[in-house]
C-alpha cells in the first residue's frame, strides 16, 4: 500500500482522533511532509521509539503509542501467568500528549489483562526504572522525548532489571509492534474499567520516599555535608520538566540550605519557551541560571533535562563568571571525587569496577587505574552499562562503583539502571562541598587532574540528515566507512581500527574480536593517543563524530581538537 493510500485510510476513518484530524488536513497540503509522516512504520528499537508528534504512522500520536504498547502485551502474552501477573510501571514528562500516551498505554495493556501501575502525575526516567524494580514489574514504559526539542515525543521500553529491554526481549516486542497491520483496530479498555476490573494501580508519593531513601545512600560522607552544607550556593533548573518533582527534596533532605530554583524554568510548560531545546550540554540553557546565579553568588549551577536522566553543571569561577563543563569533565571529577573519598573512608572494595561508553573521556580509564579499579568499554547506550551490572551481580565478579556516558549521562547506585540525574544531583553537590572545604572549586578539582594526567579534551561533531532520504544517506556514510576506513587524519597515523558491527579491532600484529555485540558503530586509534569514533544517532537523524585528544597543555589541547574538529566538519 502507497503512503498516499495510507494517508486515505487515516483521512476516511470516521472515528479518527478530531484534533489528529485537523492536523491530517492540514498536513496533505504539504506533501513533502505528508510523505515522510506515512511513507513507513516508526522505527522501533531496542530504546523504544521516538519522533515527531502528529498524524502519520511514522509519527508519535495516540495510535502509534497504541501500536507499541499492543506490541509490548502480545508479548508479554507469550509469558507464563506469574511473570505477566508483574505488570508494568508507567511514567511520563511534561511534554504535549504525554500524559495521555501513558494512559493510552494502560488502556492497551489492560485489554490483555496486563495491570498497569501509573504514576499520579509526571516523574523522572530513573525514578520508573526504580519503580519497576521496587514494585518488581515485568516492564516499565516511560513516556519521553529526553533532551529532543518540543515537537517530539517518545515511548521507551524497561525490563524486569530496570534497564532497557535487553536486545532479544526487545527484539520479539518489535516482531509484535510489527504485526499490528490495523492501529484502529487495537482493543482498549476505558480508564473507569481498568479501575473497576483492578488492572490499573495510580502510584507517586508511596515510590517517591522509597527513592528518596535510596538516594540518600548516595552520600559518600554525610559528615562533610552537614560541616559545609550552610557555605554553599546552589542554583538548579529543571528546564520544565521532571526534576522539579524530586531535586528539591533532595537537598531539603541532604541539608543543603542554600538551595534556589530558576523560576522561569520551575513552570512545566511543554513549549520550553525559556530555551530553544531542553538540552543541558547546551550552553544557552544556563542563560537564566546564570543570571540567578550572579544575584546570589551560587557556587554551583545544575541543570537537568526534562526526564532528569541527564545533568549539566557550570561553575563560578573567581572573577564572578560562571565556567561550563561537559559531560565528559563531569563525569572525571565525580569519578575522581567517589573513588578518594571511598579510599579515605576505607570503603573502597578491592574489586571495584566502572562502565563507560567507547566515545567517552579516557581520563576516566586513568583516574580508575590509580586507584586499581577496572574500567569497562561498552557500547554507546546505557543499557549495556546496565547489563554489566547484571553481570558483576550474577557473577559477584566485581562491585560496580560508577558509570557513565559523554552526553552527561552518569550512575552512582545500581538501584536504578539508567542514568539517574537525580543521583548525579547528590553527588556533585557533595563533591562541590569537599573541594568549598579545602577552597577550591569543581574546576580546580578538574584542572588537578590535567595536571596529573594530561589535558584531555573531546568533542562531538553531529551531522544532520532529515528527512526519508537522510536515513539513506547515513547508511551510504557508514558503509564507506565500514568498507575503507580511515588510514590517517590530520596527517598521523591511525594504529588501530574497530569495526563494532563486524566484530573487528584490527592492529599492525593482526585482527582480534572486540568482545562486545554488533553495532554500527566504528573506532579508528592514531599513534598520537586521539581517537576518533563514528556512530549512527539511535535517537535522531543524526550521524555522530566523536574525537578524544590528550596534551600537556591546556592551550595545545585546544589548539588540538579543533584541529582534529575542522578535518571532522570536512568529511562527507
Amino acid at each position: 500500500m502507497s503512503w498516499q493510500e495510507i494517508m486515505q485510510n487515516w483521512l476516511d476513518y470516521k472515528e479518527l482522533d478530531p484534533e489528529l484530524k485537523q492536523q491530517l488536513l492540514k498536513l496533505k497540503e504539504n506533501t513533502d511532509s505528508a510523505q515522510e509522516a506515512f511513507y513507513a512504520p516508526m522505527e522501533f528499537g531496542t530504546a523504544g521509539m521516538r519522533g515527531l508528534i502528529g498524524p502519520g504512522i511514522n509519527r508519535m500520536n495516540i495510535y502509534t503509542v497504541r501500536q507499541a504498547a499492543e506490541g509490548l502485551a502480545a508479548f508479554m502474552d507469550t509469558l507464563d501467568d506469574e511473570t505477566k501477573k508483574r505488570g508494568v510501571a508507567i511514567s511520563y514528562d511534561s511534554r504535549y500528549y504525554s500524559q495521555e500516551f501513558a494512559f493510552e498505554s494502560a488502556k492497551v495493556l489492560g485489554a490483555h489483562g496486563i495491570h498497569s501501575y501509573v504514576f499520579d502525575s509526571l516523574r523522572p526516567t530513573p525514578e520508573l526504572s526504580f519503580a519497576v524494580r521496587t514494585l518488581h514489574t515485568y516492564a516499565g514504559i516511560m513516556i519521553t522525548a529526553s533532551h529532543n526539542p518540543k515537537e517530539y515525543n517518545g515511548f521507551k521500553i524497561y525490563g524486569p532489571d530496570g534497564g532497557q529491554m535487553p536486545p532479544v526481549e526487545s527484539d520479539n516486542i518489535t516482531k509484535f509492534v510489527r504485526k499490528v497491520s490495523d492501529l484502529f483496530a487495537i482493543e482498549t479498555k476505558t480508564i473507569i474499567e481498568l479501575r473497576d476490573e483492578k488492572l490499573m494501580s495510580l502510584i507517586g508519593e508511596d515510590v517517591d520516599l522509597d527513592y528518596l531513601d535510596k538516594l540518600d545512600t548516595v552520600v559518600v560522607n554525610h559528615k562533610l555535608i552537614e560541616e559545609v552544607s550552610n557555605k554553599m550556593k546552589f542554583v538548579y533548573t529543571p528546564l520544565h520538566g521532571t526534576g522539579k518533582m524530586i531535586a528539591p527534596r533532595i537537598f531539603q533532605k541532604l541539608g543543603f540550605q542554600n538551595f534556589t530554583m530558576v523560576t522561569e524554568q520551575a513552570i512545566l510548560d511543554p513549549e520550553f519557551p525559556t530555551t530553544p531545546a531542553p538540552n543541558p550540554e547546551f550552553a544557552q540553557t544556563f542563560d537564566l541560571a546564570i543570571e540567578k546565579g550572579k544575584k546570589i553568588g551560587a557556587n554551583i549551577l545544575i541543570a537537568t533535562d526534562p526526564d532528569a536522566d541527564r545533568l549539566g553543571a557550570a561553575v563560578r569561577q573567581p572573577d564572578g563568571s560562571y565556567k561550563l563543563m561537559t559531560g565528559n569533565q563531569i563525569a572525571s571529577v565525580l569519578l575522581n571525587y567517589l573513588l578518594s573519598a571511598k579510599k579515605e573512608l576505607g570503603t573502597l572494595p578491592a574489586n571495584g569496577a566502572v562502565a563507560k561508553s567507547i566515545v567517552s573521556s579516557e581520563l576516566a580509564t586513568k583516574i580508575a587505574e590509580k586507584y586499581d579499579v577496572k574500567m569497562f568499554d561498552v557500547l554507546t547506550g546505557f543499557k549495556y552499562i546496565a547489563e554489566k551490572i547484571e553481570e558483576f551481580e550474577e557473577t559477584g565478579s566485581y562491585e560496580f562503583l560508577f558509570g557513565f556516558e559523554e552526553s552527561y549521562g552518569y550512575l552512582v547506585k545500581p538501584f536504578v539502571r539508567d542514568k539517574d540525574a537525580m543521583q548525579s544531583t547528590i553527588l556533585l553537590a557533595e563533591a562541590a562541598a569537599y573541594y568549598e572545604a579545602k577552597g577550591k572549586t569543581i574546576y580546580d578539582a578538574l584542572e588537578d587532574l590535567y595536571q596529573e594526567f594530561g589535558y584531555y579534551r573531546e568533542k562531538t561533531v553531529s551531522k544532520t540528515f532529515a528527512g526519508i532520504s537522510g536515513k539513506e544517506q547515513m547508511k551510504q556514510i557508514m558503509e564507506k566507512f565500514h568498507e575503507e576506513g580511515i588510514k590517517e587524519v590530520n596527517g598521523v597515523k591511525v594504529i588501530e581500527s574497530i569495526d563494532y558491527l563486524k566484530d573487528t579491532d584490527t592492529t599492525a600484529e593482526g585482527t582480534k574480536e572486540t568482545g562486545l555485540p554488533k553495532a554500527d558503530a566504528m573506532k579508528f586509534i592514531l599513534e598520537d593517543n586521539t581517537w576518533i569514533a563514528i556512530r549512527p544517532s539511535g535517537t535522531e537523524p543524526k550521524m555522530k563524530f566523536y574525537v578524544g585528544i590528550t596534551s600537556d597543555s591546556d592551550d595545545h589541547a585546544a589548539e588540538k581538537l579543533a584541529d582534529f574538529a575542522k578535518v571532522i566538519e570536512s568529511w562527507e
